[in-house]
C-alpha cells in the first residue's frame, strides 16, 4: 500500500462528521422501529442499509489512515474512533434484528425509552464528529453525553428488574428481552466510549 506525502486531513473530518450522521440517523430508525413495533413504517432492511453504510464509511476512513503519512490527530484515535462509532451502528442494528427474530409482539415502555436515551447519546456524538475540526462545543457535547450515559444504566437496571420481578413471566420472554435491553444498552456503551476518544483527543489537540 502507497503512503501518500500529500497531506489530505480534512478528508478525515469529513468521514467522521458522515459517520456521525449515520449513526444518529441509525439511531432514529432503530427507535422509530420500537417505537411504532408491531407495525412500523421502518423495515429492518432500512436499518441494515445504515449499517452496511457504517461499515463502508469505517472502511474508508481505515484506508485512508493507512496511506497518510500526515494525520490531523493521534493515528490510534483516529482508528479507536472510527472503530466505535462503528460499533455503535452495529449494536443498534443487532437490537433491531433481534425484535424481528425473536418475534416480539409489543415493544416494552422500557425498550422505547432506551431507544429515546440513545437518539439523544448519538445527537451529541454527531455533534462532537461534526465539530472535531475546530472543537467549538465539543466538550459541552461530551458531558451532556455523559449524563445520558448514567441514565441509560439505571434505566437498565431497571428493565431488568421488571423481568424478574414477576415468577409468572415466561422465562423464554425474559431471556429475549434481556438479550435486546443488553444489545441497546451496548450501543449506549460504545457511543461513551466513542466519547473518551474524542476526549482524549481534545486533551492531546489543546
Amino acid at each position: 500500500m502507497r503512503i501518500s506525502l500529500t497531506p489530505r486531513t480534512s478528508e478525515f473530518f469529513v468521514l467522521f462528521a458522515q459517520a456521525g450522521e449515520n449513526a444518529l440517523d441509525t439511531a432514529r430508525l432503530v427507535e422509530r422501529r420500537f417505537r411504532e413495533h408491531p407495525n412500523s413504517g421502518v423495515t429492518q432492511e432500512q436499518v441494515k442499509t445504515a449499517e452496511t453504510k457504517g461499515d463502508t464509511l469505517t472502511r474508508q476512513t481505515i484506508q485512508l489512515l493507512n496511506t497518510q503519512y500526515v494525520t490531523p490527530f493521534d493515528r490510534d484515535d483516529i482508528y479507536l474512533l472510527a472503530t466505535e462509532i462503528d460499533d455503535v451502528v452495529d449494536y443498534l442494528e443487532e437490537a433491531s434484528d433481534l425484535l424481528g427474530l425473536y418475534g416480539v409482539e409489543m415493544p416494552t415502555r422500557h425498550a422505547v425509552e432506551q431507544c429515546a436515551i440513545i437518539v439523544e447519546a448519538v445527537g451529541h456524538l454527531a455533534t462532537a464528529c461534526e465539530n472535531l475540526k475546530g472543537m467549538r462545543g465539543v466538550s459541552q457535547a461530551l458531558v451532556d453525553m455523559k449524563s445520558l450515559e448514567d441514565q441509560g444504566d439505571r434505566l437498565l437496571r431497571d428493565a431488568l428488574a421488571s423481568l424478574f420481578h414477576d415468577s409468572k413471566i415466561d422465562p423464554l420472554i425474559v431471556i429475549r428481552w434481556k438479550d435486546i435491553y443488553e444489545a441497546l444498552e451496548r450501543a449506549l456503551d460504545a457511543c461513551e466510549t466513542a466519547a473518551n476518544v474524542i476526549a482524549n483527543i481534545v486533551v492531546k489537540n489543546a
